[in-house]
């Protein structure tokens, strides 16, 4: 629509790219009219390449890719992009200076909503790269946020579910009873609420089976794209 925003989204890996695009359609609909809904494009390298990087902690061949859907989305005609993915977060730093256009930050976003809905010690999911990396410690703490990590243990059963199931769209009852069961750990460690911070976890944790509140980051920053989108065009 020529009255919003064209939102770029730089995919990684599918499931998670395919909730973020559409959550932006669906939802666009309700604000804006019928079958209606930004201009949206789309980029993804092949997973692998990323996979490649990551299992060398190769952060600059991270952010190339990035780069490279970056340029290709802002020649497609993007004013703005958007990651659904959190691992490959932690080379934002080498991506921003270089980007052709702005980007909203996932971790920020998710930061945010925490902040506006009143949570103070937040529990972490996804990847094991994500986890011990510093994405969401370093945005929620400039909030004044605490960010709680898994035990090694639960971060690498994290890493195979998500690894060698959710990316491939298999959601099984292992998988959920797992995940439920790392979250109701966070929750005795005294979190208020879960970060789903794999764009794939939302699609078998929500609010109706988690032990504690969700703050679901695929949906969370496709809506932050939407509001971009819409109200900045106005």
């Amino acid at each position: 629509m020529s009255s919003t925003l064209h939102i770029g989204i730089v995919g990684c890996s599918a499931e998670g790219a395919a909730l973020c695009y559409r959550t932006i359609c669906m939802e666009g609909a309700r604000q804006l009219g019928a079958y209606a809904h930004p201009e949206v494009s789309m980029h993804t390298h092949s997973l692998a390449d990323y996979m490649t990087c990551l299992g060398a902690h190769d952060m600059n061949g991270v952010a190339e890719l990035m780069l490279s859907s970056a340029q290709k989305l802002a020649a497609a005609g993007a004013q703005f992009l958007i990651c659904p993915d959190n691992t490959i977060h932690e080379a934002f730093d080498f991506v921003a200076p270089k980007s052709p256009l702005p980007w909203l930050h996932i971790a920020e976003v998710v930061a945010i909503e925490a902040k506006a809905r009143g949570y103070r010690k937040l529990g972490l999911t996804g990847t094991k790269w994500l986890v011990d990396s510093d994405v969401y410690p370093a945005k929620l703490s400039a909030l004044g946020l605490e960010c709680v990590k898994p035990p090694e243990g639960d971060r690498e059963r994290m890493d195979e579910f998500v690894l060698e199931e959710l990316v491939y769209g298999q959601f099984t009852p292992r998988s959920v009873h797992f995940f439920q069961s790392a979250i109701t750990r966070l929750k005795l460690e005294g979190c208020d609420a879960v970060i789903l911070g794999c764009t794939e976890i939302p699609l078998i944790i929500s609010d109706a089976n988690s032990p504690l509140p969700t703050l679901d980051s695929t949906r969370l920053l496709a809506r932050a794209a939407l509001h971009k989108s819409i109200s900045e065009n106005r």
